[in-house]
């Protein structure tokens, strides 16, 4: 398993004992696991061209850039109006960091003396070929992977594996994408994809974007209005009622979310989008997507801030808006696993936030349903993250909490600042009936 450093990359954790399942690096003072020296770099001139899948090699991050980094190789494609073999451009993996740095680079940015080949190996009995053996290390791991299904994860990687769209224009911004996205076929490959930033229809071409805009007379997402504080504002949108709108959504929420599965099933779903407003109209910032009814009482299905709008607290934002409707509801929630990483520090940063503030400003006893019933949060979801702070211990049957004021000082401190804030006295908005619309269905 590889643990992550400060900068992102890789460092191995094999053969922790002294002198068992390392060996020195040719002459430096780098230990490697056992399984590393299995490979070596290739002699240049016997490097073949085009490379094959799963090659690694050293590669500049930007065409720019004169810093290399290893890179595995995901798939390639030909340079239209090119032949030979070296008339290819190849999907890269950098190793170590997150699949949304995965790009399509030229073999220009590669260092042919840094191929790695791998020793490994064995002749195929069919062909007399030669055929690699499949490692642990072949296997890289993703930090932002969390509680998911190793067999379900594998499968979604090989699907998922080639980003099909470079970058997406959205009103002021262009942005680049992170993963792939199930738009339809005919989008496939498409260098810049524009999007009508209040219907998010997506067109090829900028020009079409532009005609279409001139006809479509929305400001705003669909859906109500039920909050309004300042230059913000946010819209409920039932997925049923707007089906058009919530799968586009979707489409473009997958651009940057790795493990998101809902596209076209919207109906059972409301959409809760946030905006910036201007004199222009109402800008989409992000979003956060629930089920209308859920049996295990989830508050948050799907969460996401556009990457031009990341680092304003909106994330943070989106958490606390979740509960505060679950407050409206009368009801206790918690977000939908599993969890990336990435979401398990959101979410252990908000509590942490929430329940230290309230234990600070309390006097006398509290219990953990007192907590619970005034935030809103899940009674699972308080002992554990009072539990990770080693605030709260298991005692006679009961859990009882431990949270010394400096102690509570500094997990608040190390928690961060709350964003963007909520004012619960904005919201104007009232919770999904499902009595009351098969009602008016069947009426």
């Amino acid at each position: 398993m590889a643990a992550v450093d400060s900068q992102g990359l890789a460092r191995s954790e094999h053969g922790k004992g002294k002198g068992k399942g390392k060996r020195r690096a040719y002459g430096s003072n780098v230990s490697l696991p056992e399984e590393q020296m299995n490979k070596t770099w290739a002699d240049p001139a016997s490097v073949r061209l085009p490379l094959d899948l799963g090659t690694r090699v050293h590669c500049k991050w930007l065409a720019n850039d004169s810093q290399y980094h290893e890179v595995k190789i995901i798939e390639r494609r030909q340079l239209p109006g090119s032949s030979g073999p070296s008339a290819y451009e190849y999907y890269v993996h950098y190793m170590g960091y997150n699949r949304r740095m995965d790009e399509w680079v030229a073999l220009e940015q590669f260092d042919l003396t840094k191929v790695q080949v791998d020793l490994l190996e064995e002749l195929d009995a069919a062909g007399g070929r030669k055929k690699k053996k499949v490692t642990a290390d072949d296997h890289d791991s993703d930090s932002d992977h969390g509680d998911f299904d190793a067999t379900a994860l594998k499968e979604h990687e090989e699907f998922t594996k080639v980003k099909n769209i470079d970058k997406i224009e959205l009103g002021r911004h262009i942005m680049d994408t992170w993963y792939f996205s199930p738009y339809p076929q005919e989008f496939k490959d498409c260098k810049m994809l524009y999007l009508c930033e209040y219907s998010l229809h997506f067109f090829k071409r900028r020009s079409q974007m532009l005609r279409h805009m001139q006809k479509c007379r929305a400001k705003h997402p669909p859906g109500e209005e039920i909050y309004r504080n300042g230059n913000v504002c946010m819209f409920e949108v039932d997925g049923k009622k707007e089906k058009i709108f919530s799968q586009n959504l979707c489409y473009m929420a997958k651009l940057f979310l790795d493990h998101k599965t809902l596209y076209y099933d919207v109906d059972l779903f409301l959409f809760y989008i946030l905006c910036e407003i201007d004199e222009r109209g109402a800008h989409i910032v992000g979003y956060f997507s629930k089920e209308k009814c859920s049996e295990e009482g989830y508050n948050l299905a799907c969460i996401l801030t556009l990457p031009a709008y990341q680092r304003k607290g909106y994330g943070k934002f989106l958490i606390s808006m979740s509960y505060e409707l679950s407050k409206i509801e009368g009801k206790v929630g918690t977000p939908e696993r599993p969890l990336s990483d990435l979401g398990r520090v959101s979410y252990h940063g908000y509590w942490t936030r929430i329940l230290l503030t309230i234990i600070k400003d309390h006097t006398g006893p509290i219990s953990i349903k007192d907590l619970s019933e005034m935030t809103a949060i899940k009674t699972n979801d308080i002992v554990a993250t009072l539990q990770q702070l080693n605030l709260i211990q298991y005692q006679k049957g009961q859990h009882v909490l431990y949270a010394a004021p400096k102690v509570v000082e500094k997990y608040l401190k190390q928690a961060g600042d709350a964003g963007l804030v909520v004012d619960p006295s904005k919201i104007i908005w009232t919770p999904y009936n499902a009595e009351r619309e098969y009602a008016i269905i069947k009426n």
